[in-house]
């Protein structure tokens, strides 16, 4: 294992040990972020929802290019600006005092994060070798789950539920992230990789194709839907738990919560892929929304918090499955020559986090924290709409992947 450290690109210790702390100090904010707006600022779950969704559809719009413009003007600049601009949105968040100065710098954030984090693990992939990548990519992970396990405790201390304070500290780790950067790039600047010549990728050419294959579509359609109950857990269970009078600390429980889920993805991911591998390739995300599906349905009827514990595992694992088998299940129905559009187009099941806290949020409005039946039933029903769309897809893959078998076979025949 020294021997392969030893290999990895300097530049790519400064993204993994970045996303460390980056993820440290945006855990320890983020996801506090809807308890501030209703319990702090007033606001109503569905327009805490809404300020909270429009992160997600600003990277939703933005991430089809991101790529691209790395691309083209080169992976430094890119990295640099939104880098810096991350920062000054942290400071933004510390100096909100108004809900639509929320939305507006919430909005910004996922723009700066669906240009950044594309980026950056373009730039992981240029420079590491092909033999080192895939422990690059899990180191890169592993840092972003090992800086939510402590980023809520911390946060909850630095009380961010009631402060933006935590918000300031994350504009000043941004701003010395930038500045590492900036120095790694000057001082290893002959190892760059150089500027593109590619043509933009066309939106409208991008959904022809992939909504011409029978396969890629309602796996689509499914994971948005997967994506949507995933989305429940940083929005609607926060606020869930903040206003339910039920439980004594709802926002200590929740910090608790987000700290138990990132752990057990360290515990469990490398099992669950290892084992997950011998199934077919659709049965993982499957699987997966079964285990989201049903740890939603118990989030709405436990009172019990070793109950709610023990959900945020069964959640957990649902999560790890449903995203670390993902781009392997792309790869493997994507046409050779259009890869870059399927894996382009993929990322439009993020509205499935656009829609989550808006719904969760309604949800909230309409039958109150004291329902949680009321509350996830429907959450879970809704998410549960994926199962129809991956079936579809399972078996018109597993017809189409018959056929080409055959015709392999006849070929050989012949």
């Amino acid at each position: 294992m020294k021997q392969h450290l030893k290999h990895i690109h300097p530049l790519a210790w400064t993204i993994i040990i970045g996303t460390l702390f980056g993820r440290l100090v945006t855990s320890m904010s983020i996801p506090f972020l809807s308890i501030y707006l209703t319990q702090v600022l007033g606001a109503t779950p569905t327009q805490t929802g809404i300020t909270v969704a429009v992160s997600s559809l600003a990277g939703v719009l933005v991430s089809f290019y991101g790529g691209y413009i790395s691309d083209i003007i080169g992976r430094k600049l890119v990295m640099l600006i939104s880098v810096f601009g991350w920062a000054a949105v942290f400071f933004g968040f510390s100096e909100a005092r108004y809900l639509w100065v929320f939305f507006l710098v919430n909005t910004l954030n996922g723009l700066c994060r669906a240009v950044f984090e594309p980026t950056s693990r373009a730039l992981l992939s240029d420079i590491t070798p092909a033999d080192h990548k895939l422990l690059v990519f899990n180191l890169r992970y592993a840092a972003i789950n090992l800086g939510v396990v402590f980023g809520p405790i911390i946060g909850l201390q630095l009380g961010a539920a009631e402060s933006t304070f935590p918000f300031l500290i994350a504009g000043f780790i941004y701003i010395v992230y930038g500045l590492v950067l900036f120095l790694q790039f000057y001082i290893h600047r002959a190892s760059m990789p150089s500027r593109s010549h590619a043509t933009a990728p066309r939106l409208r050419e991008a959904l022809a194709t992939t909504g011409r294959d029978r396969v890629f579509l309602p796996v689509l359609i499914g994971t948005t839907f997967c994506i949507l109950g995933y989305g429940h857990f940083d929005s609607t269970l926060a606020q869930y738990l903040a206003m339910n009078t039920h439980f004594a600390n709802g926002r200590q429980l929740f910090t608790y919560m987000l700290s138990l889920n990132a752990v057990t993805v360290l515990v469990v991911q490398y099992p669950i892929v290892r084992t997950a591998r011998k199934f077919q390739p659709l049965m993982p995300l499957i699987l997966g929304n079964v285990c989201i599906v049903a740890s939603l349905l118990l989030f709405g009827i436990n009172s019990s918090v070793i109950l709610l514990m023990s959900s945020v595992v069964l959640f957990t694992i649902g999560e790890v499955l449903l995203f670390t088998m993902m781009d392997m299940l792309i790869d493997r129905i994507a046409k050779p020559e259009f890869k870059g559009t399927y894996f382009g187009t993929i990322g439009f099941n993020n509205m499935g986090n656009v829609l989550a806290p808006v719904l969760g949020g309604i949800m909230l409005d309409h039958f109150g924290a004291l329902n949680g039946p009321a509350v996830f039933v429907p959450l879970a029903l809704i998410s549960a709409l994926a199962f129809p769309f991956l079936l579809t897809a399972h078996k018109r893959l597993t017809a189409r992947e018959k056929a080409a078998a055959k015709a392999r076979e006849t070929i050989n025949i012949a």
